[in-house]
């Protein structure tokens, strides 16, 4: 209501201001004498409407509810724009079934602005229509261009009756649509929290048994023991190393959809691929040629280490889940467009064309198994994208069955003063 008020006293001020200063040859004015009284009546009366309902929505602040004199007070500024379009139209010209523009558009204005329930609409459509004939009869016209005028006047009442019933409908719908999608935003963070908190600590108190597990396993392994069961006790090492990685696997995903940003630090990356390249050779057991393709000088990205080094681990060990022994394995660190690219190529066995838009979801059913059994949680690649994307950067994939597979990866560059 407010805003409607300000926009009604600035055209009024707009229209007193073109009132004094254009010519009377132009502006015709001395012929509209009461067009002066009721220009300077809503001039005077706006304010009034302006600073009440500022009052009472102060009010409504402190009660978060809404009171009968609020209801009052806008049918009241509602019927108060009524008269003055009533007003100008009869103003205007004498024959007001001739003239009824601004009559017309006080209706549509208050029938689309201001929201009314059913009993209110009834109430202002009769109230309007009684103004409308007072108005009418006061004019002293011919009694039969006084009956086309109010044949008139309640064909534009429908109107707007039917106008504030499909706006009222409209805005209520709205409303509830937004109350409810508020509503289910809370409920969706509530459970994204809770699932959180039970992944974490389900995820951390797994941790415990799996280390009783290998430890006793190891203890185990120590004594002189038959064929048969180093075999199994090797089983049980393997089971705890699969069982530990997927509990990390749960505890990064818990750890990343939270809102806390990464700390990070300038990097050499260089020299971090240069680290990540030599610790894969160390223990890689099938002897795969990683080959590190450098960019001619030092580039530098805001990473935070460990959890980049996780996003490099875990593209390794998918490429190398999915080649044969010997085959090479190209890392390449470069940039692309003022962006820092870093590339992890496999010569394998490729994805198919109908997993590549799904291998980035978690639990996704892109898993496959490896060349060598190896298992797939369906959250590492997730867990990547999720990394990347918190650094800042993009992660994408192009491969072709029987050709191999390239993962990217594009970072901001790092202002190299910043190491300072």
């Amino acid at each position: 209501m407010q805003i409607a008020c300000s926009i009604f006293f600035i055209i009024n001020v707009t229209v007193r201001l073109f009132y004094s200063y254009v010519p009377n040859g132009l502006t015709k004015a001395s012929n509209f004498p009461e067009f002066n009284y009721s220009n300077w009546a809503y001039i005077a009366l706006t304010p009034v409407f302006y600073f009440a309902s500022n009052r009472l929505l102060k009010k409504f602040a402190q009660l978060k509810k809404t009171t009968g004199l609020m209801t009052v007070m806008v049918i009241a500024f509602s019927a108060f724009v009524l008269l003055a379009g009533i007003l100008s139209s009869f103003i205007t010209m004498y024959t007001l079934r001739d003239n009824l523009t601004m009559y017309l558009v006080a209706l549509v204005t208050v029938g689309v602005i201001f929201v009314f329930d059913y009993e209110d609409a009834i109430m202002l459509t009769i109230f309007t229509a009684l103004l409308f004939t007072v108005v009418l009869f006061l004019c002293e016209g011919d009694p039969l261009e006084v009956l086309y005028d109010q044949l008139t006047s309640v064909v534009l009442l429908c109107g707007f009756y039917f106008i504030s019933r499909y706006a009222y409908s409209y805005k209520a719908t709205h409303f509830m649509q937004l109350t409810e999608i508020k509503r289910k935003n809370i409920e969706i963070e509530k459970a994204s929290d809770f699932k959180n908190d039970v992944l974490g600590i389900v995820a951390h108190d797994l941790r415990n048994p799996i280390a009783a597990i290998e430890s006793i396993t190891m203890v185990m392994q120590m004594e002189q023991l038959d064929a048969e069961t180093e075999d199994n006790l090797g089983m049980i090492k393997t089971s705890c190393l699969k069982a530990r990685s997927i509990v990390n696997d749960l505890l990064e995903v818990a750890k990343n959809e939270s809102d806390r940003p990464f700390e990070t630090a300038v990097t050499d990356m260089n020299a971090l691929m240069r680290l990540t390249v030599a610790a894969w050779k160390t223990m890689n057991e099938s002897k795969n040629n990683i080959v590190l393709t450098e960019h001619a000088h030092n580039v530098f990205a805001n990473i935070n280490k460990d959890k980049f080094n996780r996003v490099l681990d875990n593209l390794i060990s998918n490429a190398l889940k999915f080649s044969k022994e010997r085959d090479t394995l190209d890392l390449i660190l470069g940039l692309s467009d003022g962006k820092v690219l870093i590339q992890v190529k496999d010569h394998g066995l490729g994805i198919p064309k109908d997993m590549l838009p799904h291998i980035f979801e978690r639990f996704t059913k892109a898993g496959r198994q490896g060349l060598r059994g190896e298992t797939s949680t369906g959250l590492g690649l997730s867990i990547a994208k999720q990394i990347i994307e918190k650094h800042g950067g993009t992660i994408s994939v192009e491969s072709e069955e029987g050709v191999g597979s390239t993962f990217s990866i594009l970072l901001p560059v790092a202002v190299v003063n910043a190491i300072a």
